[in-house]
């Protein structure tokens, strides 16, 4: 089944696919309210507000795997983001990324390789992947901000695809 037309549910419990969702190339990314990375949330909004007119949807998948740190309810990670990060893009429902109950999405996602060619498990909170309008996967692993050149430009490259 190709990417866009994988069955998810938003935060609010609604169903959904990336086909239905604003855009024509998505940054999707495991999120958390409690983890060092989270301010990340700040970059990631920012990216979804410069690119969003130009094609690029933001999606987050808040994922309690890494060390518990999205413990909070759908309201409670809701509000968390937008009152602390003003997050305006789509927000999927909690989501499993690794393991026996990865969600179909993240077990195709997952077999994309990094920039050193390395695929398989999510290494923690908000590693992303860049999925352009063909279905092809870009993967950054947490560690890659939303600001770093590398991955401004390749969402630019494949909003200009």
């Amino acid at each position: 089944m190709p990417l866009h037309d994988i069955p998810l549910q938003t935060l609010d419990g609604s169903p959904a696919t990336l086909a239905g969702l604003p855009g024509r190339v998505f940054l999707i990314v495991n999120v958390a309210s409690k983890c060092g990375l989270t301010p990340q949330y700040r970059g990631l909004e920012a990216l979804h507000e410069r690119y969003a007119d130009q094609g690029l949807s933001v999606v987050g998948f808040p994922c309690d795997q890494f060390g518990g740190q999205e413990p909070g309810s759908a309201e409670e990670i809701r509000t968390f983001c937008a009152t602390n990060y003003g997050v305006t893009f789509p927000m999927m429902a909690k989501t499993e990324v690794n393991g026996g109950g990865r969600h179909p999405l993240y077990a195709e996602l997952v077999t994309t390789g990094d920039a050193d060619g390395e695929a398989g498990d999510v290494q923690w909170n908000f590693e992303k992947f860049l999925v352009d309008g063909s279905g092809a996967v870009t993967r950054f692993r947490p560690g890659v901000t939303p600001e770093d050149p590398a991955l401004v430009t390749a969402v630019e490259k494949a909003l200009a695809a």
